[in-house]
């Protein structure tokens, strides 16, 4: 193979498509867009995905969908219309958001669970990719992880794993 397969998109189920596209848009300020009324969305981050020197390069974000988990398209008219329904309680899906430097993990929290998610954790540490996570269930199970660098934490370029310590606030859980 010469050239890898790569995602091109990820879709976010729901049983309300129209909730969740204001949940999406107030959480992280994203552009929704009404794409099939009541079945499907679309999320546009909007402008590209950052190079090495902090500028944007010529890659737009990655958009991403909402869709009505009893009606999921595309659906040949011989493809079988089950399952209907939500993950009821088990593992679904698990995104992760990169958040910028002008937003912040409580901000995005605090407007999620005020919106009907659940916060599953904040002020956590990864040292197998160096990055500061919080994460929490929307509404319809969706799992999001929240991700971010911390000033002052050195990181392998090539295995990501943090060089030395460490130094994290205080009250943060490092694994």
């Amino acid at each position: 193979m010469s050239y890898p397969n790569t995602l091109v998109f990820v879709d976010f189920a729901s049983d309300d498509v129209n909730a969740a596209r204001k949940f999406y848009s107030e959480v992280f300020n994203w552009e929704v867009e009404d794409r099939i009324a009541d079945t499907f969305a679309r999320i546009v981050p909007g402008q590209n995905q950052k190079i090495d020197d902090g500028t944007q390069g010529p890659n737009g974000n990655l958009h991403m969908g909402i869709s009505n988990a009893a009606d999921y398209r595309p659906r040949p008219p011989s493809a079988p219309k089950e399952p209907t329904n939500l993950n009821p309680g088990g593992r679904g899906t698990r995104a992760w958001i990169l958040v910028s430097d002008d937003d912040s993990f409580e901000r995005i929290l605090d407007t999620a669970v005020s919106l009907g998610a659940t916060e599953l954790w904040r002020d956590h540490f990864w040292t197998e990719f160096g990055g500061a996570n919080a994460s929490f269930v929307d509404p319809w199970g969706n799992q999001i992880m929240l991700w971010a660098h911390l000033d002052g934490v050195e990181v392998d370029e090539e295995t990501h794993e943090v060089i030395g310590d460490a130094a994290l606030p205080d009250g943060w859980t490092i694994e």
